[in-house]
C-alpha cells in the first residue's frame, strides 16, 4: 500500500502521454509500474463489488451495440443509462419519431381524401386548430427529455464536443419556438419551419444512419471531378446542338429547334433528360426524319454520357463509399474492443492481487454474463467458452478478449435435428420422405403443377377470353366456382419456391435479398429523410400552382364522359398524359410524384409542367431531386448489393448445395468488412481508456521499461492519425 501511495503522489502528466497517467517507481526510475484503481474505491465490500459488476455489464453492452463508453459510470447513472437503452424506452422514442413524421399527412394541406386528382378531388378533412399541435407538443416534450437524459449521461464536456447533440438542441428549440408561433397565429401560417427539421429526429436516433450520412458527405468531394466532367459534356453537346439545329426560314425544318433547342435552358434540359433516356427517341425524331446523319449527334451523346460517364460515376461512388464505410466500420470495431477492454479492467480492479496479475475471476465473468441484455445464442456461446476456465478460477486479458470474439462471428442457423421414433413404420416413412430423391420428386411435381396451370390458363384465355368474353361470369359481376378453383390452383404456384434451396446460386440470391431487408435500414432511413425534406419543400413551392381548366373540374363521382371539353393539350405534356393526380397539393401526393421522378420515366413531363406554371428556376428543384435520388441513392444501393452478394459468394463458394441449404449466413455491415478491418493495438486502447472522464482509472503495471513506454507514446500520434485516415 505504501508503494501505491508513492505511485499516486508521483504521478505526472505530459503532453506526450495523451491523457495517460504514469507513475514512476522511485526505487528504479527506468521501470514504470501500473495499477488500475477506480476512484469509486470509497465504496467498500459488497456494494463496491456490485458497482464493478454493473459497470462491466454496461461496458460490455456498449461493446455489443458499438456504443461509445464515454458516459457516467456511477451507480445512479448506470441505472438511468440502462433504462434509457431499454427496449421499452427505445420503442417509445421510435414511436414518437414515427408519430411526428406522420403528422405531415394530416396537417394542412391534408392528405385525407380518396383521390389526389385535382380535377375532381373533394375537399379533404382538415383537422381543427390545436389537434395536430397537441400531439406535436407531446412529441417535442419527449424529445426534450431525451436530450436532457443524453446530456446528463455523457456530461457537459462530451456534450460540447458532440455536434449531433448540439444540433439536437437547436432543432428542438427552433421547433418549439415555431410551434408557439403557430398557436399564436391560430394555425394560419403559410409555412411551418419545423416541418423541415422533423427528419432530423430520425437521423440522430440511429448511429448507423449517422455513419451512412457521414460516408455520403465525404463521398461527394470525391465524385466532384466526374460530375464536373459530366457537366462539361452536357454543355459541350448543348452548344453543338444549338449550332446544328438553328432557326431557319423553312418552317418544316424548324421542328427540332422549336421543341428541343429553342434557347439555352431548353437545350440543356433536353439533353439532360436524354442522359436519363427518358425522352429517347422523341428528342431526335424531328431531326432524324430530315437527315439520318443527325442520329450521330444523339447516339454519340448517349454513348459518352449515359453508358460511359454515368457508369463511371457509379463505379466511383461504389469505390469511395466502400472506403468510407470501411472507416466507419473501423470505428465500430474500435468501440467494441474498447468496451471489452474497459470491462476487463473494471473487473480486475476490484482486487489488488488480480489487478497486479491482470486477471479476473470466472465467477465475476459468469455473473456479468447473466445480467447482460443480449441475444441468447451469443450469451450461450460466451458462457460456454468462459466455463472452460473454471478449473483455473481466473482468466487473463487475452482469454477474456478471446471469449468475446463470439460476437464477431456469423450467426449460423441449422435445421432442427431429425426426431427419433420407436415405431418401425414411422422410421421407414421417415427414411422415405427425408431421402434426396423424394425431394427431387416433390420439386418435379411442383414444377409440373406450375406448367399445367399455365397451360390451362392460356387455353382458357384463348378459347373463351377472346371470342366469348361476354359469357364470362366475371363480366356480369359474379365470382364463379370455376374462378374460385383457378384461384386456389394459382396458390400452388408458390410451391415452386421450394426448389430455391436446392439450387446453389438461387439460394444465394434469395439469401442476399433477405439480408438486404435487414441491412438496408440505414439506407432506407436516409431515403425517408430525403423524401420528407423534398416533399415539404415541394409543397411550399408548388402547392396549388397547377389547376385544371374550369370545365374539367367535376365532382368525384362524375365520370369524364358526362362532360364536354374543347381543351386540346399538346401531345406528350402533363395535361395530355393525364398526370393530374401527380401534384404537390398534399404530402402524400408529393411523395408519389417524387417517386415517379426518381424512376425517371417521363419525368420531363412533370418538370416541363411546373416550369410553365411557375418559372424556369423550378427546374433546379427537379434536377436536384433527380441527382439525389436516381444518381446518388440508387448507386449507393447498388454498392450495398454488390458488397452483400460478394461477401456471401466468397463465403459459400466452397459449399455444396446441401451446405447452402443447411447453413444460412447473416451478413451485417460489420461482418462484410471484417477481413479488411485492422484491430486496434493495446497502446491505442490504453490511451483511450486513460482519457475516459468518468471512470478515472489510475494505471500502474506493465513489463515495459520507461524508455520503451515513451517510445510507444511518441508513436501514438502517427498510429491514431493513420487509423483515422
Amino acid at each position: 500500500m505504501e508503494s501505491q501511495k508513492l505511485l499516486v503522489e508521483s504521478a505526472e502528466r505530459t503532453p506526450r502521454d495523451y491523457g495517460c497517467w504514469s507513475g514512476r517507481d522511485h526505487r528504479d526510475p527506468s521501470k514504470r509500474t501500473y495499477l488500475v484503481k477506480c476512484r469509486s474505491s470509497s465504496v467498500s465490500g459488497q456494494a463496491d463489488e456490485d458497482l464493478h459488476i454493473q459497470q462491466a455489464v454496461v461496458l460490455i453492452e456498449d461493446a455489443i451495440q458499438y456504443r461509445s463508453i464515454n458516459h457516467r459510470v456511477d451507480a445512479r447513472s448506470l441505472r438511468l443509462y440502462r433504462w434509457y437503452y431499454s427496449r421499452i424506452y427505445q420503442w417509445t422514442l421510435g414511436l414518437t419519431i414515427g408519430v411526428v413524421l406522420l403528422l405531415a399527412f394530416v396537417e394542412r394541406p391534408s392528405s385525407l381524401s380518396i383521390t389526389s386528382d385535382s380535377r375532381y378531388r373533394s375537399p379533404p378533412w382538415e383537422p381543427p386548430c390545436g389537434f395536430t399541435e397537441s400531439i406535436e407538443i407531446v412529441c417535442l416534450i419527449i424529445f426534450t427529455l431525451d436530450l436532457a437524459v443524453k446530456s446528463y449521461l455523457i456530461g457537459w464536456d462530451e456534450f460540447r464536443k458532440n455536434k449531433w447533440l448540439m444540433s439536437y438542441t437547436i432543432v428542438t428549440s427552433v421547433s418549439i419556438i415555431d410551434w408557439v408561433l403557430s398557436i399564436s397565429m391560430v394555425c394560419d401560417e403559410k409555412m411551418r419551419v419545423r416541418r423541415f427539421f422533423r427528419p432530423f429526429f430520425l437521423l440522430q436516433n440511429s448511429s448507423l444512419m449517422k455513419k451512412t450520412l457521414k460516408c455520403i458527405r465525404r463521398t461527394l468531394p470525391e465524385i466532384a471531378s466526374v460530375i464536373l466532367l459530366l457537366a462539361l459534356h452536357l454543355c459541350l453537346f448543348t452548344m453543338i446542338g444549338m449550332l446544328l439545329f438553328p432557326k431557319t426560314e423553312d418552317p418544316l425544318k424548324n421542328e427540332e429547334w422549336k421543341l428541343y433547342f429553342r434557347n439555352l435552358s431548353t437545350s440543356l434540359t433536353s439533353l439532360l433528360v436524354l442522359l436519363t433516356t427518358a425522352n429517347n427517341p422523341d428528342v431526335m425524331i424531328p431531326a432524324y426524319s430530315l437527315n439520318r446523319g443527325y442520329a450521330i449527334f444523339f447516339v454519340s451523346f448517349s454513348v459518352i454520357g449515359t453508358y460511359c460517364l454515368m457508369n463511371l460515376l457509379t463505379a466511383i461512388i461504389y469505390n469511395q463509399f466502400r472506403g468510407y464505410l470501411l472507416m466507419s466500420v473501423q470505428t465500430s470495431i474500435i468501440r467494441r474492443r474498447l468496451g471489452i477492454r474497459a470491462a476487463f479492467q473494471v473487473l480486475s480492479s476490484h482486487d489488488e492481487d488480480n489487478a497486479a496479475r491482470e486477471r479476473v475471476p470466472i465467477d465475476a465473468v459468469l455473473q456479468v454474463m447473466s445480467r447482460i441484455q443480449m441475444q441468447s445464442y451469443y450469451r450461450e456461446a460466451i458462457t460456454t467458452k468462459s466455463r472452460q476456465y473454471e478449473t483455473e478460477g481466473f482468466m487473463n486479458r487475452e482469454q477474456f478478449k478471446h471469449i468475446f470474439d463470439e460476437l464477431d462471428k456469423d450467426r449460423i442457423e441449422e435445421h432442427p435435428s431429425v426426431p427419433q421414433y420407436n415405431s418401425m413404420g414411422l422410421q421407414k416413412l421417415q427414411v422415405i420422405f427425408s431421402h434426396y430423391y423424394f425431394a427431387v420428386f416433390s420439386n418435379a411435381v411442383a414444377m409440373a403443377h406450375v406448367v399445367c396451370i399455365c397451360v390451362l390458363q392460356i387455353t382458357i384465355y384463348v378459347t373463351y377470353g377472346l371470342t366469348h368474353s361476354h359469357m364470362s361470369p366475371s363480366s356480369q359481376g359474379m365470382f364463379s366456382l370455376q374462378e374460385m378453383v383457378r384461384f386456389v390452383n394459382m396458390l400452388i404456384v408458390f410451391r415452386f419456391l421450394r426448389i430455391i434451396p436446392d439450387i446453389k446460386l438461387m439460394a444465394l440470391v434469395a439469401s442476399t435479398l433477405l439480408d438486404l431487408v435487414k441491412n438496408l435500414r440505414a439506407f432506407a432511413g436516409i431515403l425517408v429523410v430525403v423524401y420528407y425534406i423534398f416533399a415539404v419543400f415541394g409543397i411550399w413551392l408548388f402547392e396549388g400552382v397547377i389547376k385544371p381548366p374550369a370545365h374539367m373540374s367535376v365532382p368525384y363521382n362524375t365520370t369524364m364522359e358526362n362532360t364536354t371539353s374543347n381543351f386540346s393539350p399538346e401531345c406528350g405534356t402533363y395535361e395530355q398524359l393525364g398526370y393530374w393526380p401527380n401534384n404537390f397539393d398534399d404530402f402524400a401526393g408529393a411523395i408519389i410524384l417524387l417517386y415517379d421522378i426518381m424512376i425517371v420515366n417521363n419525368w420531363q413531363a412533370f418538370m416541363d409542367a411546373y416550369t410553365r406554371y411557375t418559372t424556369e428556376w423550378s427546374k433546379i428543384y427537379f434536377v436536384c431531386w433527380w441527382f439525389t435520388s436516381s444518381v446518388m441513392w440508387v448507386n449507393l444501393f447498388v454498392a450495398l448489393i454488390l458488397e452483400n452478394f460478394t461477401y456471401k459468394w466468397d463465403r459459400s463458394h466452397s459449399c455444396s448445395v446441401t451446405d447452402v441449404d443447411r447453413i444460412r449466413y447473416e451478413a451485417t455491415v460489420q461482418l462484410m468488412f471484417k477481413e479488411q478491418v485492422k484491430e486496434p493495438t493495446e497502446e491505442e486502447l490504453l490511451c483511450q481508456l486513460q482519457q475516459h472522464r468518468h471512470l478515472h482509472l489510475h494505471w500502474g503495471h506493465t513489463t515495459q521499461t520507461y524508455s520503451e513506454t515513451m517510445a510507444v507514446q511518441e508513436g501514438e500520434t502517427e498510429l491514431l492519425e493513420s487509423r483515422a485516415h
